[in-house]
């Protein structure tokens, strides 16, 4: 637990400190997420550090539907490399079972039951240069309010395209 705080602590500081980004490198991405709910994502700039993405997201017998505000910053003055935080939401529903979540809690649902919560992340995004490809990690720590509260750190990697 402490090195979770230390790294998120860490992560935010260069965040706080680290120089805006002049212009993002794409408008629009789509592409792939996987994580605690793998599934597709479209990430879209509002303006050059501002992005919305969706990510329409399965998990065993049950789909999630996410929404994130983030802010893109520079990241150690490589051009092409973004660091990125913000805030959402989720809903979606999951079927009876037994689930394992992140930081090792079990549940079990003994009929479907939808799901609501508040999300956010911090995470890296790196465009390959002389490339349409964006490659993404981030933790997304988030709380499922309707049957809980559940807290997890979620880690995730995404692929996806930019279309420039």
């Amino acid at each position: 637990m402490k090195k979770i705080l230390f790294n998120l602590l860490f992560l935010s500081a260069i965040i706080c400190f680290g120089k805006a980004a002049n212009a993002q490198t794409y408008q629009t991405a789509a592409g792939l997420r996987f994580s605690y709910e793998s599934g597709v994502s479209v990430k879209y700039f509002t303006s050059p550090t501002i992005a919305l993405e969706g990510t329409l997201g399965f998990r065993e017998k049950g789909a999630v539907v996410t929404g994130l505000f983030e802010i893109h910053q520079a990241a150690f003055n490589v051009a092409e490399l973004k660091f990125y935080y913000g805030a959402g939401a989720h809903i979606g529903g999951v079927g009876s079972g037994t689930y394992r979540v992140y930081n090792g809690d079990v549940r079990v649902y003994n009929s479907s039951s939808p799901l609501l919560g508040a999300d956010g992340v911090i995470g890296l995004e790196y465009l390959i240069p002389s490339s349409p490809i964006a490659v993404s990690v981030d933790l997304d720590p988030r709380i499922e309010i309707f049957r809980g509260p559940i807290f997890s750190l979620a880690p995730s990697l995404g692929i996806k395209y930019a279309f420039k």
